[in-house]
């Protein structure tokens, strides 16, 4: 690894100390061309992809049990913490695709440019953790979609969740964009599914557009707090962050002023579709356990298996069952996916590592798989709603060490140049990060004054 120039050292005119850190994730850098003369559809076409990569952080297992929870005990009400978290999100991951193409680097290459090397390697352990964390909840989510399914016992469904490295392997060698395809069919399929149960379910239309109104009974009740909490503290993914602003610099885009702001715009437009769609799936689940669940006075669902069990004899069909099993198995798969990718951009962009593709995925994917199989055999199936809960924990400690570095590098014209974020953009920017530490850090302590209370 380089070291590190003093802070002395910037470049004139620069907020950077490297002239250059390489491209992020370089077998897939620029491999997708953007032609000239196109069409705004067409471009728009051409541009998506990289926002639907990062949407699925924003449906994956880790947050089913909460919107379960949160439906089942107040129906539709937290539907406007849901629109709320993902409003933010939107921000976030907006920004995070400005860095990415603005700057030419990742959000863990600019750490590791702005910060002293002590600092850059402890914030990649944090990410690190974070990733297995994420993994956890999202492997967990596969291995009990395939119990449900297939009756496969856990702990062979944690490791058969592993051989999606070999996926990753295979789908690059078709080019990145093949890829993309097929997590957006993924996350097409999880919508269908939701979209039938609904239909089975039959929700007032009328009470789910109130749910989407901010109430102040959500502030007033402690527990309906809680869970709003739990929603809005565990909502944005902090790997999400590092990825989103690698995969953007997969389009080949003029690495002009005038090119760099059309490749803004329509990663902006992509990022708002996408995660338009994940804020579907995510109300979906909140609105399926309101309609199902709350409505005939069961309060307390709150674990995937237990809602897996009583939608069918609730909707009078196997049929409601089976399509929350597929969509929890497409959900859970589909973060994984993601999930390794993001891990060999953050090992690259923090450490400077350049191995073998295969040896970055199996090592960043034997990281966040090990854990997990440790966690299955420990606590087995009784314990994977709690597993859940503490990987949103872990997350949202990890949360701020992203957050914090990313407006503050948008935020910074030496930087940034022309493309830093206005005034308006910082104070919003800053005002979602603030709402986010002290959320998560309320979360956090929640958590643990439960724990301790427990004990």
């Amino acid at each position: 690894m380089s070291k590190i120039p003093p802070d002395d050292s910037f470049r004139r005119g620069s907020g950077w100390r490297r002239v250059g850190t390489g491209p992020s994730l370089p077998e897939s850098h620029a491999t997708i061309p953007i032609p000239q003369g196109l069409g705004f559809w067409r471009k728009m076409f051409a541009f998506s992809g990289p926002g639907y990569l990062v949407a699925v952080g924003y449906m994956d297992p880790g947050n089913w049990a909460t919107d379960l929870a949160a439906g089942s005990r107040f129906g539709y009400t937290l539907l406007s913490v849901i629109l709320l978290s993902n409003l933010m999100a939107i921000v976030l991951q907006t920004l995070s695709a400005r860095l990415g193409i603005a700057t030419g680097r990742d959000l863990a290459q600019a750490c590791r440019d702005h910060y002293r090397p002590s600092i850059a390697f402890g914030l990649w352990c944090l990410c690190e953790v974070a990733i297995c964390a994420c993994d956890l909840a999202e492997v967990i989510g596969s291995a009990i979609a395939l119990n449900l399914l297939f009756g496969l016992p856990l702990v062979w469904g944690v490791c058969l969740t592993a051989l999606d490295v070999l996926v990753m392997i295979y789908l690059q060698r078709q080019g990145f964009r093949f890829l993309e395809v097929l997590v957006v069919l993924l996350v097409v399929t999880i919508g269908g599914c939701f979209i039938v149960e609904l239909l089975m379910a039959r929700p007032n239309l009328a009470e789910v557009a109130k749910g989407f109104v901010p109430r102040l009974e959500v502030i007033r009740d402690p527990m309906m707090l809680y869970l709003a909490i739990g929603i809005l503290g565990a909502t944005v993914m902090p790997h999400n962050l590092y990825l989103h602003s690698s995969i953007v610099q997969t389009r080949k885009y003029e690495q002009t002023p005038a090119g760099k702001r059309e490749a803004i715009k329509f990663a902006t437009l992509d990022t708002l579709v996408a995660l338009s769609l994940a804020l579907f799936i995510n109300a979906g689940i909140l609105i399926l356990a309101a309609a199902t669940f709350h409505t005939r006075g069961e309060h307390h669902v709150a674990e995937i298996q237990e809602a897996y069990t009583m939608l069918s004899p609730m909707l009078g069909t196997t049929l409601a069952s089976t399509l929350f099993a597929l969509a929890l198995l497409g959900s859970g798969q589909n973060s994984t996916l993601t999930g390794t990718l993001a891990g060999q951009i953050v090992m690259e962009g923090f450490l400077n590592i350049r191995l073998r593709p295969w040896l970055r995925r199996l090592i960043t994917r034997l990281l966040a798989i090990v854990p997990a199989v440790i966690c299955a055999v420990i606590y087995g199936e009784s314990g994977t709603a709690k597993l859940l809960v503490l990987s949103q924990v872990v997350l949202s400690l990890q949360l701020s060490f992203a957050v914090v570095p990313l407006v503050l590098f948008t935020g910074d014209r030496r930087k940034m140049g022309e493309f830093a974020n206005p005034p308006w953009v910082k104070i919003l920017a800053w005002t979602v990060t603030g709402l986010i530490v002290v959320l998560n850090a309320k979360l956090v302590l929640d958590f643990f004054g439960t724990t301790a209370a427990i004990q």
